[in-house]
């Protein structure tokens, strides 16, 4: 009994970590069925052994925990989750409790989309808050990210004295796919699939990166309403369509349960070719009276099932592997397949990792490979069926680009081309250099980069300085007004701030804040070029790695150059963060809430300018909470760690 108990113990852990990745990450390390089986195998064990039964455990939560990067809100209405079936018998077991509680049932049939579920409240009509669900009870308040949305209403089409309805917000595939495109160009590590770059997204505290992303949402629950009787699901559907809701885009009332795992199979069949994702479907009795008697368990409401649908997996032949090079010049290789039917789609390359991955599976060219969509999205290679035991494939010692030598550094599964000048890694640096975050430069987007290197009118970073406005409107599909704006943008580029040149670089390992966190403490570029590794180690935020990064970055005759080269066309290289005295200096403030009259943006400029620095999260080492109206968690656990709480009152004061 003591293996049993281990055994659940072991479970519950497993399943806390993965949960904690998938809701609260969005960055999940294993597939949604591989999680589903074990929490159902979870559960069959606290059935057969109640004894060890335990009210924390995984299968009495729901969802994630509400993120303390925004405002906590209770749900006043429970956002329960749905019981999981994975066969036919599961959900005639399922119509049978129904069917011993209540008669004469009708169900609705309707898509489970896979994405972040999210409430909107409506007073009289207007939106007044979005929240995530989180874990059911209290969720984040992501209000400024939602009203970015397309599909959500700001205004409904009948002044409803309250309303308050549950909704997915998703990627469409279509943004999907470009989101990760830009993501690959950068360098960044892509999002897994659609369900966590829409999660991903709507926790983003800036709402212009969520507008940018192509969120869409589907309307499928009233929560609570007033002014308004409604007497079943399909009703009220009809009803949010009326109000102006994007609602779920099919649903069907049946009268019996064959009916509706007949729904179930139609649903399933055109799921490939749908413009959203969807990892089920889901079964509802229509009539709300009889719900109410149906009542719920403490995690599930019992007149409602999700069918999930096993990821399809299927055999083909690799018959080759494609190596790019990525912006910080990674070599990603990609298998090459003879074209299969796969979810809905043709699929003929999926992603190999690395070269340790390629290892662990025993992949070579001619192998017959598993083939499954990970999150029914992005191919992947599972395993070897068939090894073809004249092809061991091994990575290139050179880079395919360039031809220079490839290193592995001993602390990294990648292997990386370390040339600057590589042609693969040029346009990628060009659209990173000039991105919001790095240089700002309005206008010099991929496509028009992409368009300018073509041409030969760039070939390294600095030339971006160099381009003539005449050459710019002699290009097809360009005008003197667009060339004048381009040069424009590029010559106000030149006054940015030290620290947003430093991120523009691309040095590996320095983001945003550790470049500014540099440009801070050193002042001007000569300061950091001559910089030791200890030099920069007196920075509070550096590490090792981090230190010796930036050394032998500027260690590098071609990045000396391009220093020089933008010297020489008048770009800044000197911090413009005035510091006004020092009596901030060793302080860390939080802020949260809203204030009075300054924007966090301003107060966060006034804290560095007098020598402190803003943190997004309350810890020991916080000096100060700054806190305004409506501040929630954080607060919180300022009172719970003793850290002084001031106002802005105070805060004005102490800066007089």
């Amino acid at each position: 009994m003591e293996d049993i108990k281990t055994k659940i113990e072991n479970l519950r852990e497993t399943l806390r970590y993965h949960s904690d990745r998938y809701y609260n990450d969005d960055a999940p390390e294993i597939e949604d069925y591989e999680y589903d089986m074990m929490m159902r195998q979870l559960k069959d064990l606290e059935e057969k052994y109640p004894q060890y039964d335990t009210p924390d455990s995984p299968t009495k939560k729901v969802g994630g925990k509400a993120d303390n990067s925004f405002e906590s809100v209770v749900h006043t209405v429970r956002m329960e989750s749905l019981q999981d079936a994975f066969s036919r018998e599961e959900i005639c077991d399922f119509d049978r409790r129904v069917q011993e509680t209540v008669s004469s049932v009708f169900y609705v049939v309707e898509p489970k989309i896979d994405g972040l579920s999210v409430s909107l409240e409506y007073r009289d009509g207007l939106f007044v808050r979005g929240s995530t669900r989180g874990n059911g009870d209290v969720g984040e308040d992501v209000s400024g990210n939602l009203k970015v949305i397309h599909n959500i209403p700001l205004k409904l089409n009948k002044p409803i004295p309250f309303i308050e309805v549950r909704g997915e917000v998703y990627m469409p595939k279509k943004s999907f796919d470009k989101v990760v495109d830009r993501q690959l160009i950068n360098g960044e590590k892509p999002f897994k699939n659609p369900r966590n770059a829409a999660a991903g997204s709507l926790r983003q505290k800036d709402s212009s990166v969520a507008a940018g992303r192509g969120l869409d949402i589907f309307v499928f629950n009233i929560q609570q309403i007033e002014g308004v009787e409604l007497n079943s699901h399909k009703e009220s559907l009809d009803f949010l369509k009326e109000l102006g809701f994007n609602t779920v885009p099919f649903y069907t009332k049946v009268d019996s349960i064959d009916k509706a795992l007949d729904e179930i199979d139609k649903i399933g069949e055109a799921r490939g070719s749908l413009e959203f994702d969807i990892d089920g479907a889901v079964i509802k009795v229509d009539d709300f009276s009889q719900r109410v008697i149906l009542g719920s368990t403490a995690k599930y409401p019992k007149w409602a099932v999700a069918f999930k649908y096993p990821p399809e997996e299927k055999q083909t032949k690799l018959v080759d592997i494609e190596i790019a090079v990525g912006r910080t010049g990674v070599l990603t290789p990609t298998a090459v397949l003879e074209s299969v039917h796969l979810a809905g789609t043709t699929v003929s390359r999926a992603t190999l990792h690395n070269q340790d991955f390629i290892n662990e599976k025993g992949i070579g060219i001619g192998d017959i490979v598993t083939v499954r969509k990970a999150g029914d999205i992005i191919p992947e290679v599972l395993c070897v069926n068939e090894h073809n035991p004249d092809s061991v494939f091994k990575f290139p010692e050179t880079c395919p680009s360039c031809g220079e030598k490839v290193i592995r550094e001993n602390d990294e599964a990648a292997i990386r081309c370390i040339n600057p000048e590589c042609p693969a890694q040029l346009l990628r640096n060009l659209i990173h250099f000039c991105s919001r975050d790095a240089m700002d430069i309005e206008g010099l987007g991929p496509a028009i980069i992409e368009t300018f290197v073509n041409a030969g009118m760039i070939k390294n970073t600095y030339d971006i300085y160099s381009l003539n406005p005449l050459e710019i409107a002699n290009l097809e599909g360009f005008k003197e007004t667009s060339a004048n704006n381009i040069i424009k943008s590029v010559e106000d580029s030149k006054k940015n701030d030290l620290s947003k040149l430093i991120f523009a670089l691309g040095i590996r390992h320095i983001g945003a804040k550790a470049g500014k966190l540099l440009s801070d403490h050193f002042k001007s570029m000569d300061a950091i070029m001559s910089a030791t590794v200890d030099d920069i180690l007196e920075i509070d935020g550096y590490g090792t790695i981090m230190a010796e990064s930036v050394v032998n970055y500027f260690a590098g005759e071609s990045a000396k150059e391009l220093i020089q080269k933008l010297k020489e066309f008048g770009v800044n290289m000197n911090s413009t963060n005035v510091i006004e005295d020092e009596r901030f200096a060793g302080m860390t403030f939080v802020l949260t809430g809203t204030l009075p009259t300054l924007k966090r943006s301003e107060a966060s400029k006034i804290i560095e300018s007098f020598g402190g620095k803003t943190s997004s999260s309350v810890s020991k080492k916080t000096t100060y909470v700054l806190a305004g109206e409506e501040a929630g968690s954080k607060l919180d656990k300022a009172n719970q760690l003793g850290i002084e709480v001031i106002d802005e009152e105070k805060f004005m004061g102490m800066i007089k």
